[in-house]
């Protein structure tokens, strides 16, 4: 399983993701432009020590990131706009969740190419939830489907 980041805007959001993907060992994939430069003292801040545990690939670009991708893997987009609510998705281990640039959500030409757009479901009038804060959901529901939660056994559900 991986977690991918569309043109992430906030270093902060994005240490805590890779420090969220450090401790459920999972890849990341930073797709560019970022908003920030790399080795803003406040991504550095929210990732603390973990940067040395992450399993990082950065892509200079969508079309990067696209041809570098695994065949198998399924591109799960996690968006306001998805179809399906998280409960109600079934995910597997092969997935890629993708997550939307911070200030703008994921672009037309993303949504065509997920194979699935997943919604965490909230109460009305609420319009989304912190990036890190849904990356971090999602993530563990997935894991948590898949058997791939740190120290579980993939063969008891």
């Amino acid at each position: 399983m991986h977690l991918a980041l569309f043109e992430p805007d906030i270093p902060q959001n994005t240490g805590a993701l890779l420090r969220l993907a450090a401790c459920f060992g999972i890849e990341v994939d930073l797709i560019e432009p970022f908003g920030f430069v790399f080795d803003d003292r406040r991504l550095r801040r929210a990732l603390l020590d973990y940067a040395a545990r992450v399993r990082l690939h950065r892509h200079a670009s969508w079309n990067a990131f696209v041809a570098a991708r695994d065949p198998n893997s399924r591109l799960v987009l996690l968006t306001t706009h998805g179809a399906v609510p998280l409960h109600r998705f079934t995910f597997t281990a092969a997935d890629t969740l993708l997550l939307g640039r911070e200030s703008a959500g994921a672009p037309d030409f993303v949504h065509d190419a997920a194979a699935a757009r997943v919604v965490i479901p909230l109460q009305a009038g609420n319009r989304s939830l912190n990036v890190a804060m849904a990356g971090a959901i999602a993530l563990y529901e997935a894991l948590r489907q898949t058997g791939l939660l740190p120290g579980t056994d993939p063969q008891v559900r």
